[in-house]
């Protein structure tokens, strides 16, 4: 793409994230933080765009213009789907946007883009029951299979335990520390595997993994989560839905690895391992404060969720060179179907 069709197409999802107006100002400033954050590109200019959205001085038309091939069109749209399911059901006001954007460009309904609509909100609908799968460990090229976890113990991050709880407090659970720790690893490998992949629904599907993380730990002591709690507790932590997708979606663009599926995988893995660590260390950080936190009653303050969550993701962020030929071995035995079949649990 040149930098004119990226610059079109981040400005459409940004477009396509205040698309239903109700963004909370804790989300709008996630969203400023991720322009900022992309700001690498002069070219690009984000922050710019970012403003130019804000302020409403862009229209929707003259951005859809500045993509003429279908291959844009159809990578953008994609985007803004997955921008708008990445909180969940799309609203009255975001199905409007990207119906205005399927008459501009031609794309019919909902229902001739591909399938792509339709799966995008199948994985925004994803149960919170289903099972987590198991990583590949790196050497290895077989089916994903819990036996193919690693069997070194799992790494535990101190800044998780210094969080304030008594023994009168502490809840018992169904897995042991140990096992825990495996399961929380576990998790946050999957998702730097996926964050590793070209496709926009594999970007989607980081997101309804973390909730399921959160939702099995909470089991594990006994609460039975909804999703509405789920966001908050995410909230809390400083990790918002929406801004959580465009970042990713975000860096692949930028990179030249966001495409269809099949394409720019072998070439691009090596060009986002830097960047893979995002998942991982976010996955891995949401992973123990949230053990902690239903750990011990739910009794933690906003404060000291959001100071323990950046500690957690430093450590995380440091183990990330350890477990990347992990990422990469899964990665490569991973495509959109199998990504699909498993948030949707089968």
């Amino acid at each position: 793409m040149t930098a004119e069709e990226i610059r079109a197409t981040l400005t459409l999802c940004l477009m396509a994230s205040y698309a239903d107006g109700e963004k909370h100002d804790r989300e709008r400033e996630q969203i400023r933080e991720v322009a900022q954050g992309l700001a690498g590109d002069a070219q690009i200019n984000l922050p710019g765009l970012y403003q130019d959205v804000l302020l409403r001085r862009l229209q929707l038309p003259e951005v859809l213009g500045r993509l003429a091939s279908p291959e844009s069109r159809q990578l953008a749209y994609e985007m803004a789907v997955c921008v708008c399911e990445a909180d969940g059901h799309t609203s009255a006001k975001e199905d409007a946007f990207l119906a205005q954007v399927r008459q501009a460009w031609g794309l019919g309904g909902a229902h001739t883009t591909g399938g792509f609509d339709a799966e995008a909100q199948a994985v925004a609908d994803a149960p919170l029951q289903a099972p987590l799968q198991a990583p590949l460990q790196a050497p290895l090229q077989t089916p994903l299979d819990a036996s193919t976890a690693p069997a070194t113990p799992a790494p535990h991050p101190a800044a998780a335990d210094a969080l304030p709880t008594t023994a009168a407090q502490r809840r018992p659970g169904s897995l042991p520390p140990a096992e825990m720790d495996r399961k929380i690893l576990q998790a946050s490998i999957m998702n730097g595997a996926i964050e590793l992949l070209p496709e926009n629904l594999s970007t989607l599907a980081i997101i309804p993994l973390q909730m399921r993380l959160v939702y099995q730990i909470g089991q594990s002591y006994g609460y039975e989560l909804d999703r509405g709690h789920i966001k908050d507790f995410l909230a809390t932590l400083g990790v918002g839905l929406t801004s959580q997708y465009l970042e990713q979606a975000g860096r692949k663009l930028l990179s030249g690895l966001l495409g269809k599926a099949g394409k720019g995988l072998l070439g691009g893995l090596g060009r986002q391992a830097v960047s893979s660590g995002m998942s991982f260390a976010a996955t891995y950080a949401l992973g123990h404060v949230a053990n902690q936190y239903y750990a011990g009653g739910r009794t933690l303050s906003t404060d000291m969720l959001k100071d323990a969550y950046q500690h957690v993701m430093q450590d995380g962020q440091q183990l990330q060179a350890r477990y990347l030929p992990q990422m990469q071995a899964t990665a490569r035995q991973l495509d959109t179907a199998k990504i699909l079949s498993m948030v949707r649990g089968g």
